[in-house]
């Protein structure tokens, strides 16, 4: 590998605003005493169990999710009123970051912090069902409508981020309601009504 492994480890946590975990620097050529060296100098700063970050790296509105996402798991995804948020689809202020994670997960070693919520799924995320949006990998903007309606998200914002989904061209009324006819009854009626709400707005 080309360059210094704080130069590679550096390239990683660029992608992650900053942040990497310790598997990560092992993986770039910096073992966990030489993080802890470098903790201790003040290049780094510890933010949670196994978590760092590059201190001169310029803090973002997207911190938190990444700090979340990473305690998680490289299996977690951001999701449902998080997603929404990441997006600026309706006004809704989670209450908890919202990540994702397959069914089989299994927190092994891992905390989650506090302020984090985790959903499981047994419907796997394909790769059509995940984007990159700043650092962090979300949900798209279809899944994550139809997630938050599931959830029990209020209508109302419901409502507003199909309109400004369709609105914005993030999702077509066909990919929505395709989504929204493999979740309940109550969900699939909630985003036809939203979808109707819109079309009356026209």
């Amino acid at each position: 590998m080309k360059g210094s492994a704080l130069d590679r480890l550096f390239s990683v946590a660029a992608q992650q605003g900053g942040y990497f975990t310790t598997a990560q620097a092992r993986r770039a050529g910096l073992p966990s005493k030489l993080v802890w060296y470098h903790a201790r100098r003040s290049r780094f700063a510890r933010v949670g169990q196994g978590i760092y970050r590059f201190r001169q790296y310029p803090s973002s509105p997207y911190d938190h999710l990444v700090e979340a996402w990473l305690t998680a798991g490289p299996a977690a995804v951001v999701s449902h009123e998080s997603a929404l948020s990441l997006y600026g689809l309706s006004n809704v202020v989670p209450a908890f970051v919202h990540l994702t994670v397959p069914r089989s997960y299994r927190r092994v070693g891992r905390r989650i912090p506090r302020g984090v919520k985790l959903h499981t799924t047994t419907r796997p995320l394909r790769r059509d069902d995940i984007v990159s949006r700043g650092p962090v990998p979300a949900t798209v903007p279809g899944r994550a409508i139809v997630d938050s309606a599931e959830a029990g998200t209020a209508p109302e914002q419901i409502f507003m981020a199909v309109r400004q989904a369709l609105d914005q061209g993030l999702v077509t009324r066909r990919e929505l309601l395709a989504l929204a006819r493999r979740r309940s009854k109550r969900v699939a009626q909630l985003v036809q009504r939203a979808m109707e709400d819109a079309a009356d707005d026209l």
